[in-house]
């Protein structure tokens, strides 16, 4: 377990201008920099370059890199934590609400414990933003949210939400409606229940137009009310698939109402790259660090992002935490590096392109004036297994270090004690 750094919440430095200096600083949209600086001031970077192009104020703090990497946080789009705790079974368990295939009603934020182990394990990782998502377990799982990785409470370190509508294809939710005797418990039960609570969210949407048209009262639904944000493209439809049959009736279901579809997991999207790119459909990858679990997934290869990207696909990669803790999302990485997939394309998997994908990108995922200043200094490489996170920035504020004299990652503690 990480050692904690004693400290107050109340003691974060807010307005204080950084300069990380002297390191090969990757800011993924653009050319590396050696001996680069990136300075930022109030939570917010405002200059990336050359040690002889970026003025440093006077009043700075200075953060020596040198013989170091700089990267910007890791971004993870697809993940757990804080819903599906670490060592807490029961009780730590509210990822999924299965006493309804359909609930799009529900918020992962309401659900998300920041005390989690997780997110500690994710600075050590150097993930520094996480879309948080419900599970697998229904057919539409409900409200995905961006955040942070460091705070007190989800309210605090929220970055979007909602961010995109969780559903799951495949498996998952006709084994837990199976084993409930009820509908669906057949991949022909859990599409009708998509179609079905789309065309009832259709209707409902014409139902509220008429009504506001005639200046009549109308009774609010929150579950339509989620439905239409996806039906009218304000939220992306995070489309739980492994199997190469499911990934096509995402892709048929998508075509016909029409909404933005991310495919998540994507086993074997590498079997169907072409119907994929030709769609333009962004798919999260993983995880990968896992075993043949399932049926759906006897067609897992570490080849898959590799051949995606190549076929022009628009990629990510996710651990699934926790199925693979979230603090391996790089290695995960290194290892699709290792079969194939562009080195370059992988530290964007993790960056800039689930940023992007989530609608966040605005925010974070790359190094450059105006984005958040979520900064990680590496020892070297992180695509090497070797190299290690050493400082981690969240929002401007240093909130971990690797403390060499201890060997132990150190976390700045976000709770007020008094």
């Amino acid at each position: 377990m990480l050692a904690r750094v004693l400290g107050h919440y109340a003691d974060r430095v807010v307005g204080v201008t950084i300069a990380v200096t002297g390191g090969y600083v990757v800011p993924v949209e653009g050319s590396p920099i050696e001996g680069g600086t990136v300075l930022f001031d109030n939570g917010k970077i405002v200059a990336v370059g050359s040690s002889h192009d970026v003025e440093i104020p006077d009043d700075a703090e200075v953060v020596d890199a040198s013989g170091s990497w700089v990267l910007p946080g890791f971004v993870e789009a697809h993940g757990h934590l804080g819903v599906h705790e670490e060592a807490e079974g029961w009780a730590g368990q509210d990822t999924n609400e299965m006493t309804d295939p359909v609930t799009a009603k529900v918020k992962a934020l309401d659900a998300i414990n920041p005390a989690d182990e997780a997110f500690r394990d994710a600075l050590s990782g150097g993930v520094t933003t996480v879309v948080i998502k419900p599970g697998s377990g229904n057919v539409i799982g409900g409200q995905t949210v961006a955040v942070k990785t460091w705070g007190r409470t989800v309210d605090e370190m929220l970055l979007r939400d909602p961010v995109s509508m969780k559903s799951a294809l495949g498996e998952n939710p006709k084994r837990v409606y199976g084993d409930k005797k009820v509908m669906p418990s057949t991949r022909l039960g859990v599409a009708a229940v998509i179609r079905e609570a789309l065309t009832g969210a259709q209707d409902y949407k014409a139902r509220k137009e008429h009504a506001a048209a005639e200046g009549k009262p109308f009774d609010r639904d929150l579950t339509n009310e989620a439905l239409v944000k996806v039906l009218d493209g304000e939220l992306p439809w995070c489309q739980h698939a492994h199997r190469a049959d499911d990934i096509a009736t995402a892709l048929r279901l998508a075509d016909e109402f029409g909404y933005k579809l991310v495919l998540n997991h994507g086993t074997e999207a590498h079997l169907l790259a072409d119907l994929i790119v030709e769609r333009d459909v962004p798919v999260v990858i993983g995880p990968l660090f896992t075993t043949r679990v399932k049926v759906e997934l006897r067609q897992r290869t570490l080849r898959n992002p590799g051949i995606l990207a190549r076929a022009g696909a628009r990629i990510a990669i996710t651990t699934d935490h926790p199925v693979v803790p979230i603090n391996f999302l790089v290695h995960q990485v290194t290892l699709a590096v290792k079969e194939g997939l562009d080195a370059e394309t992988g530290l964007r998997s993790i960056t800039v392109n689930p940023a992007e994908m989530m609608g966040i990108g605005d925010r974070v995922g790359v190094l450059k004036p105006g984005m958040d200043a979520d900064v990680v200094i590496w020892s070297g490489d992180p695509l090497d297994v070797m190299s290690r996170a050493t400082k981690v920035f969240v929002n401007g504020v240093e909130v971990y270090a690797f403390n060499e004299n201890t060997g132990l990652g150190e976390t700045k503690d976000p709770f007020y004690r008094g």
